[in-house]
């Protein structure tokens, strides 16, 4: 079967991706696992917060608002978020504040949000009320339906070999044979092995893990209206999640190879012993755990756009966690790029993204 794109990888890159490229010819994106959203996409902190991450990041995540308000009738329900120090983050904090242009707010107003903070540990606090929940699997499924009104989305069809032809590529997944004129790399944490597959040099991309820890709302309050939290310099979160409490270590652990991650005990020990002072209520049970592989690029920056070896190989990938605030402008620029019309975007950003900064 013939498409004019085929897409590899069905979490949020590849969908959105898929979405955007559907107005300009027939797509097929292809997923390894059963679902959508399976690996990183579908274990996303799921906050939209424009002022977090890196500065070509935060480009992207501000480029994205208007349509995280409008597609699909709106993606995002107000959260807001709150950063803590503890004694010896003060400093740390205040760059944090700077960074994303935080409100600093007393201790006591920090406490009127989060009734179960410990004011004898507490040192500072700063709060952003424009940060939102992200309604993930909407946002996926949005965008996957976009896709097949142009196309089609095939899940439990993992790719096993890619050859480049004439007129462009030739992808056997499962047990049939596609053919596109553009292929879209797309797989996350498997991006660079699905480049090698292609004959195309890898760009050096690293998953980090990153585990999270599910447990019993806090005193058994009702976190519903609960911000996000974060300690001064990332260093943990915490975040209300369907009537429960989520607490990360919000780590960066390297990992042999890209797999179907799984949290580490020990890590996730240590991030609630980090948690733990900021707040009166002890953890007593965790009901489950997970992790997800967050991949980062060389300067952890996206990479979007053409490889400069074949401009029919496209890049969408090294997310690096900022996948879903950033998918909105990051799918609309490669369809851009493809198009040949102008992005909305500033040249430098646009630069900053590009696959060939690795040529």
């Amino acid at each position: 079967m013939t498409h004019d794109f085929i897409i590899i990888g069905g979490g949020i890159a590849g969908t959105s991706a898929a979405a955007r490229l559907s107005t300009l010819g027939t797509v097929c994106v292809l997923e390894a696992e059963a679902a959508l959203a399976y690996h990183a996409s579908g274990r996303s902190a799921a906050l939209y917060e424009a002022n977090y991450g890196h500065p070509v990041t935060v480009a992207l995540s501000k480029a994205s608002e208007d349509d995280f308000h409008t597609l699909d009738g709106g993606l995002i329900s107000p959260r807001g978020l709150l950063m803590l120090a503890g004694p010896g983050q003060e400093e740390t904090l205040g760059a944090d504040i700077d960074t994303m242009a935080l409100e600093e707010i007393s201790v006591a107003d920090a406490q009127s949000m989060v009734p179960i903070l410990d004011p004898a540990h507490v040192r500072r606090a700063g709060h952003h009320k424009a940060a939102w929940d992200i309604d993930t699997d909407r946002m996926v499924q949005s965008f996957a339906r976009t896709a097949r009104q142009n196309g089609d989305v095939r899940t439990g069809t993992p790719v096993t070999s890619i050859t480049r032809t004439q007129t462009g590529w030739e992808v056997t997944a499962g047990d049939e044979t596609l053919t596109a004129r553009t292929l879209v790399n797309a797989a996350g944490a498997w991006a660079d092995h699905i480049a090698g597959m292609a004959g195309i040099s890898p760009i050096g991309l690293t998953p980090l893990r990153r585990s999270i820890a599910r447990m019993p709302a806090p005193g058994g309050h009702d976190v519903s209206r609960w911000p996000m939290i974060i300690g001064a310099g990332e260093s943990w979160y915490a975040k209300p999640d369907a009537g429960a409490w989520l607490v990360s270590p919000a780590e960066e652990h390297a990992v042999d190879a890209p797999h179907d991650a799984f949290a580490d005990d020990m890590v996730l020990a240590e991030g609630i012993a980090r948690y733990q002072p900021f707040v009166t209520e002890e953890v007593t049970r965790v009901t489950s755990s997970w992790a997800g592989l967050r991949t980062f690029s060389p300067d952890r920056c996206l990479v979007i756009g053409a490889d400069p070896a074949d401009p029919a190989f496209l890049w969408s990938a090294g997310q690096g966690g900022y996948g879903f605030q950033t998918a909105p402008a990051a799918s609309q620029l490669l369809a851009d790029l493809v198009s040949g019309r102008p992005s909305h975007l500033d040249a430098g950003t646009i630069a900053a993204l590009s696959p060939a900064r690795f040529g």
